[in-house]
């Protein structure tokens, strides 16, 4: 995929699909400020030792995998660095999302 490709399959077309587009899934002014930064050379072994869930198990358990985030703002906060889980308990707010439209574009 080419990085434009990827964006819209990761974000645009999934903003899309929940009809929460255009305040999720673009970089325009009025839509909020969430970015991911995508490191597609970086590499990680999946564990639910290290992830940030209270799951307790993951499923890809010992899977080693390619294209990793690095960073990422949310509302125009560092909530993720390098690993490093940054986010406040609490801080997250409900989405309203109208009805989907009679036509999906």
């Amino acid at each position: 995929l080419t990085p434009s490709e990827f964006v819209r399959v990761t974000s645009t077309n999934a903003a899309q699909i929940f009809n929460i587009y255009p305040r999720k899934g673009l970089v325009a002014v009025g839509a909020d400020a969430d970015i991911v930064v995508w490191d597609p050379n970086g590499s990680r072994t999946i564990s639910a030792a290290t992830q940030h869930s209270k799951g307790g198990f993951n499923v890809f358990e010992g899977s080693t995998v390619r294209g990793i985030p690095t960073h990422t703002v949310a509302a125009g906060k560092l909530v993720f660095a390098r690993g490093d889980l940054r986010a406040e308990a609490g801080a997250g707010r409900y989405i309203e999302r109208p009805a989907f439209s009679a036509t999906v574009a």
